[in-house]
């Protein structure tokens, strides 16, 4: 059952990070800097929930995935929330996008994954 919810949760991160991308493309009309940081943190957020599949399915016999996974998702939290401050997102969107990110965080941080 759990692994099924990390599953989700690894995919659902995935998804995220794909739209966060495709959004730069509609929210910038112009290539600058601000876009490519954009687009970029969108990549950041895919990567992050790559990590947490590659844990859940390998994080019991490679520990160094394991490790990444939580590392990963303690700063994808933590950027997660300071970019929905800084970014005045509502609330409904801080909740949605730092609770999966805490999620992900309690999940990888549990022994049968790693």
């Amino acid at each position: 059952m759990m692994r099924a919810v990390y599953a989700s949760v690894g995919g659902l991160i995935i998804l995220l990070g794909l739209v966060h991308f495709a959004a730069a493309f509609l929210i910038f009309d112009a290539f600058n800097s601000r876009a490519v940081w954009f687009a970029s943190g969108g990549i950041a957020i895919v990567l992050a929930g790559l990590l947490n599949l590659l844990n859940r399915a390998y994080g019991a016999g490679a520990p160094g995935v394991r490790w990444a996974a939580i590392g990963a998702n303690v700063a994808m939290t933590g950027l997660a929330l300071a970019a929905g401050i800084a970014g005045a997102a509502s609330g409904v969107q801080l909740v949605v996008i730092a609770g999966l990110m805490v999620a992900a965080t309690g999940l990888s941080l549990q022994p049968r994954f790693g």
